[in-house]
């Protein structure tokens, strides 16, 4: 206490010898700078309550030393509570003193704790080291030895794997398992051998003995599948699917003795084009004897007239079976239905006395050939492990003599033939075909179909130029008496054109479009020839509208599309036909008509005042049309119903003209109401336009 007291007695002294360090504010140093004075002077006149003391007037001096009575008040106030808390204050010294002494006796013993802890941790650190080495040493082990357990595993050569390769058949699943074995064997021990493992010679004699006895057994199993394929009436698709079960074998072959292989081989393409020639040489040669007996000749072309050409449309009785070589009929459908048709079986047709058309035959041929070719050439990219080029090769050693043949049959065939719309659905299948091939992936047959083409194409050009040229030099006058009635010759080609234009919308051909085209122009000549026979022009434009009109019908019946040659014929059908309009209405109502087109000219041209001289011919008109307009329109129509041999068409065609003949009427009607026919008394006989339609509406068609 005493301390204390001396210590609050040092602090009153202290008071009274108060000692402000103003530090930058102190103005009586002689280390400040007067430079200053203004910066903390503006920086001090930023303070709030120097603003509120500057702005109510007080004295700083007062104001200074109110703040200096008010810091000692406080100040005695703080060791007045310093001194009520004396006791407490010790006490607390005591316990940190206590704390002190207490938190040294523990570092002592953490202390302690640390040393043991290092100890410890070194010895964790060596065991650790040594269990690290031990790893290492296992691993190595066991490394070690499954590579030498793989190793001596695939070395030995087991019991079971020599005494099933000696002893059992070829086509149990253990035999076939232990040649797996063994091909597996036979390729470690020869990688190991360039690796000069001394333990290879110790199984070598074993493995080539296991071997050669394997590559005995395989090459007399598989030799004796191909003999089968020698016997007569074997199907040989059983042992091909015999020997794709056991591929393994040839690959075990090619792999171990190549030249065992390639007399497999060689086997297999000896026997197997044999049986390919023989068979499709037969096939071919007995169905090629259903062909129809009545073929097209170098007669049968449609611009020779039927009183000069023999065969198909001779004055004999045609046949039952006899096909034609102008109308497809029922023979498109060899393209659709009928394309992958089961083929046709000679024996059988035959019992049954059937024939049937060339392209029938094709078809059969070549749908035998297309689905042998795809089974053979998959059957030995499968069993040889060939692709690309080398299975082509192989292919084409097979089926090679057989192909030549075909295309020899094909080429004397084509050269004799006569019968464009065979060819052509010829040409159509093959192109089916190759499509189909390549949806089964084979390529085999390409090069095949391409000759084919190259053959079929230039025939089928030969005998459309062929056909064009019978036409072109068609004499009309030696076909004697002409009616109006469609020609046999139109007919002809419209169901010609109809089937090539039909087809050719499946595998549009640039060439059959142009070769048309060269057709029509000389049809549409040939017609045109024809209808300069007759010596009315009214008879002449029946002749015409009857052929265009019949061409046109069969054309857009028989195609999905509209086609060149039906733009033509319409175009053409319709001018024919209103000039034929002008042509019927002109002998009953030729006054009228000309008197109209005249008048209207006139009135075009500013000179309709010239005409008011004409009142005479005016009257002479109106009074012949009221007279016999009723007759006249029935005249027209059973003239127009006995000219045209389509009713329909008729029908149209009596239609057009009455329309004609109200707009005629109409137009008369209003050339009346113009001066200087507006005034004339005649024009109160006119008929009123309503009357004539009512008539006409008599004669409308019913469907």
């Amino acid at each position: 206490m005493d301390s204390l007291t001396s210590e609050l007695d040092y602090q009153d002294n202290g008071v009274e010898d108060l000692d402000f360090n103003l530090g930058k504010l102190d103005l009586t140093s002689q280390e400040f700078l007067l430079d200053e004075v203004d910066e903390h002077i503006q920086a001090n006149l930023e303070d709030d309550i120097v603003k509120e003391a500057l702005k109510t007037g007080v004295d700083l001096r007062q104001y200074s030393k109110q703040v200096e009575s008010e810091l000692l008040d406080v100040e005695n106030l703080s060791i007045k509570d310093y001194i009520k808390e004396s006791k407490n204050i010790a006490s607390l010294h005591k316990q940190i003193t206590a704390c002190d002494s207490i938190l040294e006796t523990m570092e002592q013993m953490l202390n302690g704790f640390q040393g043991d802890l290092s100890s410890i941790s070194n010895e964790i650190q060596t065991l650790q080291q040594q269990s690290i080495a031990m790893n290492v040493k296992l691993r190595n082990r066991q490394a070690v030895r499954g590579e030498l357990s793989q190793f001596v595993d695939e070395m030995v050569i087991p019991e079971a794997m020599i005494t099933h390769i000696l002893e059992t058949a070829v086509t149990e699943r253990h035999f076939l398992e232990q040649l797996h074995e063994l091909n597996h064997k036979i390729n470690f021990v020869k990688e190991q051998s360039f690796k000069e493992a001394k333990s290879c010679s110790d199984v070598k004699d074993i493995l080539d003995k296991l071997k050669f006895k394997a590559i005995a057994k395989i090459r007399e199993f598989l030799l004796h599948k191909i003999y089968q394929f020698k016997k007569p009436m074997t199907n040989y698709h059983i042992p091909q699917n015999a020997m794709l079960k056991f591929r393994f074998f040839n690959e075990f072959l090619m792999a171990n003795e190549r030249h065992v292989a390639r007399e497999i081989r060689d086997e297999y393409i000896d026997t197997m084009h044999k049986i390919y020639y023989s068979y499709f040489k037969s096939y071919s040669s007995r169905l090629m004897k259903l062909q129809y007996e009545e073929v097209a000749d170098k007669d049968d072309l449609m611009g020779v007239e039927d009183t000069a050409k023999r065969g198909f449309f001779s004055s004999k009785p045609s046949l039952k079976n006899r096909s034609t070589i102008f109308t497809l009929g029922n023979r498109g459908t060899i393209l659709t239905s009928d394309l992958e048709s089961p083929i046709i079986v000679p024996h059988a047709a035959q019992k049954s006395e059937a024939k049937h058309s060339f392209e029938s035959l094709f078809r059969s041929q070549h749908y035998a050939l297309l689905d042998n070719c795809c089974r053979e050439y998959l059957f030995i990219s499968d069993l040889f492990m060939v692709t690309g080029s080398a299975a082509q090769d192989l292919f084409n050693h097979i089926m090679g003599k057989t192909l030549a043949k075909f295309l020899k049959n094909m080429d004397m065939y084509i050269a004799e033939c006569y019968d464009s719309i065979a060819i052509f659905l010829c040409i159509h299948i093959i192109y089916r075909y190759q499509v189909l091939m390549h949806k089964r992936n084979v390529p085999a047959l390409d090069k095949y179909w391409e000759t084919l083409l190259e053959m079929f194409w230039p025939r089928f050009e030969y005998i459309l130029h062929q056909n064009v040229h019978s036409i072109k030099v068609i004499d009309p006058s030696k076909f004697g008496h002409i009616d109006v009635r469609p020609h046999y010759i139109t007919r002809r080609y419209a169901e010609f054109s109809a089937a090539l234009v039909g087809l050719n919308e499946s595998f549009p051909s640039d060439k059959v479009e142009r070769l048309l085209a060269m057709l029509q122009a000389e049809v549409e000549n040939f017609i045109l020839r024809m209808a300069a026979e007759f010596p009315q022009r009214k008879e002449q434009l029946i002749f015409l509208i009857n052929n265009y009109d019949m061409m046109l019908s069969v054309i857009m019946e028989r195609t999905t599309e509209q086609s060149k040659e039906s733009e033509g014929f319409k175009d053409l059908l319709s001018a024919r036909t209103h000039e034929f309009i002008e042509e019927i209405l002109s002998p009953y109502f030729g006054g009228l008509i000309g008197f109209v087109k005249e008048t209207e000219i006139a009135i075009d041209r500013g000179s309709a005042e010239n005409l008011k001289y004409q009142e005479g011919r005016v009257q002479q008109i109106i009074r012949g049309f009221n007279a016999d307009w009723k007759k006249a329109i029935e005249l027209i129509n059973q003239e127009v119903m006995r000219s045209f041999t389509n009713f329909k068409n008729g029908t149209q065609i009596l239609q057009g003209s009455l329309t004609q003949l109200i707009q005629y009427y109409h137009r008369f009607h209003k050339i009346m109401g113009q001066s200087p026919f507006k005034n004339m008394a005649c024009r109160t006989e006119l008929i009123n336009i309503h009357h004539v339609m009512v008539e006409v509406k008599k004669h409308k068609a019913s469907f």
